[in-house]
């Protein structure tokens, strides 16, 4: 898969318009001064030839340089690694801590006043544009109660405090769709669960009702829940361009905007690679949480 990620995305940058020698070069520069930085660059090979060399340095574990940063693209990874991925982290714990209780009240409820209002808060969660809800939010937690600050970013090294109180506000922000989303599948599934003969059979029993929801409903419901969880967190790493723009987090969604915008080759395809190993390896663990979740499938 990483084979076929690698080639398509080599291959539709370069034939995509814009080249990165012309703009390094700037406007002023002559053809002659652009060819040399092409062929500094090593553009003026073969595709193939290209394709080949870069393949071979990256199955050693060289990324590269980028063009546009003349920096190792695992130097500019790795300082724009930490934004992105503690602010996925955070929002999927907020909304996995909020959406599951949630959605298993309103198949318990199913019906009655939480769950119509679960329902709506879903549709709302959809609807409301990313930056919309940020820019709410920054107006009433940090211009008018002055809670939380409006931009920036604290790393963990300079103090678990400062962190979270500069992560909090972002990660709320993006938590409230996958709240919607998460609560909507857990809803659904969880209500299926309920209707099984084994639900029936442990009522019949007289076995207390939370034990039911708890301990036979919801983890007979958790395989889809979890997909869904492990995919949303695996999008994140990607799409967190608009809300990093917002908040002012220098992470991988921002430098996405930055190399795609300088044509920069190397980190770009870099970039996607990441992305990519990320949802990989995230539905293998996704694959062996199933096993560890529902013994038929590990006993099949």
């Amino acid at each position: 898969m990483l084979l076929v990620v690698a080639v398509l995305v080599f291959a539709l940058l370069r034939l995509a318009p814009g080249d990165p020698a012309a703009i390094m070069a700037g406007d002023a520069a002559s053809a002659e001064q652009i060819e040399r930085i092409r062929a500094g660059l090593g553009l003026d090979k073969p595709i193939i030839v290209q394709f080949g060399i870069w393949l071979g340095k990256v199955l050693s574990g060289d990324l590269g340089e980028s063009f546009y940063f003349r920096i190792k693209v695992t130097t500019l990874i790795g300082q724009r690694l930490e934004p992105t991925f503690a602010l996925a982290a955070l929002t999927i714990l907020i909304a996995v801590l909020v959406s599951l209780p949630l959605g298993v009240l309103a198949a318990w409820r199913q019906g009655g006043w939480l769950d119509r209002a679960l329902m709506g808060f879903s549709v709302l969660g959809f609807s409301i544009p990313v930056f919309v809800l940020a820019y709410l939010l920054i107006w009433l937690f940090s211009l008018e109660l002055g809670w939380l600050p409006v931009q920036g970013y604290v790393r963990v090294a300079d103090g678990f405090g400062p962190f979270m109180h500069h992560l909090l506000l972002p990660a709320a922000t993006l938590s409230v769709i996958y709240i919607a989303l998460i609560a909507r599948v857990t809803r659904a599934s969880v209500l299926e669960a309920l209707g099984e003969d084994y639900i029936r059979t442990a009522r019949a029993k007289g076995v207390w009702e939370k034990l039911i929801l708890s301990r036979h409903a919801l983890k007979n419901a958790m395989l889809p829940v979890l997909t869904v969880i492990a995919l949303e967190f695996a999008f994140l790493i990607g799409g967190l361009v608009v809300t990093e723009q917002v908040f002012n987090l220098n992470g991988l969604g921002m430098l996405f905007v930055e190399a795609v915008g300088h044509r920069d080759y190397t980190l770009t395809q870099a970039l996607v690679m990441l992305v990519a190993f990320v949802f990989i390896f995230v539905n293998f663990l996704v694959d062996l949480a199933y096993a560890w979740i529902d013994p038929r499938i590990r006993f099949r």
